[in-house]
């Protein structure tokens, strides 16, 4: 049983897709033009089946969710609504999993409530410390919303480009018309700053006391494994990493069956750990 509702949080709408009975996981999206939280999770929802209460909500400035008046985005934004999200819904402790941007939140959100965030999986992650801006993520951010810019942001993110096809180019592309104006105000020029606004602190990941599954591709150009994943073996106290071979940015999508199999394992082994 999937529903779409809107959740008022702290006075402003989030749109949240959820699905499932069991114990909470709270799903982040990434940063891409165009992306939600259905069209992050939707597919890796249904797969986990309904032993798991998944929650995935749009974030602010992405999908049917508006950055609140007189806000901008960034990553304590989207850690003080996906909190608020939570306590909205009544739900005291659940796990988090962010791809890309919402592994940051992920880790953020960890580190500001240690007494409700159980497990944390950032997968392709930002976040870690002296990350910097690359090319790629850089040229996905400013990905014109049209077919040609579609195309092209989708085949950054994958290593193998037989999976972007024609219809996951007209979809993305018309996800990328829909959210356009909100977006526009997200992650305008000169970008290396929004990098560092997602970048968290050694201390604040000192900081996570919850245990944390690292997944990364190998390939990944926009958040590359050397600079994104590596570094933070250093800095959180309970973490392992787990690296697909032949993987771009998107292992759910590249590596659906492994992935799903990963994370229902890890999120499902027993919490006394």
């Amino acid at each position: 049983m999937t529903t779409l509702r809107t959740v008022t949080v702290d006075g402003f709408p989030v749109h949240v897709l959820a699905s499932g009975t069991g114990p909470a996981v709270l799903m982040l999206h990434g940063s891409g033009p165009g992306t939600t939280g259905s069209g992050a999770w939707a597919a890796t929802a249904q797969a986990l089946g309904t032993a798991l209460h998944l929650v995935a909500p749009d974030q602010a400035g992405f999908g049917r969710t508006p950055v609140p008046a007189g806000a901008r985005g960034g990553l304590r934004l989207w850690t003080e609504q996906a909190a608020g999200l939570m306590d909205a819904l009544g739900i005291d402790h659940y796990a988090v999993v962010g791809h890309s941007m919402g592994g940051a939140v992920a880790l953020a959100l960890a580190a500001a409530r240690p007494q409700q965030v159980t497990r944390v999986v950032a997968v392709a992650t930002m976040g870690a410390p002296g990350a910097p801006l690359s090319a790629e993520l850089d040229a996905l951010w400013a990905a014109p919303a049209s077919p040609v810019g579609a195309r092209d942001m989708l085949s950054r993110l994958v290593l193998d480009q037989a999976l972007v096809t024609d219809s996951a180019v007209e979809a993305r592309a018309a996800a990328m018309r829909a959210g356009a104006a909100a977006y526009a105000s997200l992650f305008p020029p000169p970008r290396a700053r929004w990098v560092n606004d997602l970048t968290l602190s050694a201390s604040t990941l000192a900081a996570i006391r919850a245990p944390v599954l690292l997944v990364h591709g190998a390939e990944d150009r926009v958040t590359p494994l050397e600079t994104a994943a590596l570094p933070l073996l250093g800095h959180l106290a309970d973490v392992r990493l787990h690296v697909f071979g032949r993987c771009g940015h998107v292992p759910a999508i590249e590596h659906p069956h492994e992935f799903r199999e990963l994370l229902s394992c890890f999120l499902r082994r027993d919490h006394s750990h």
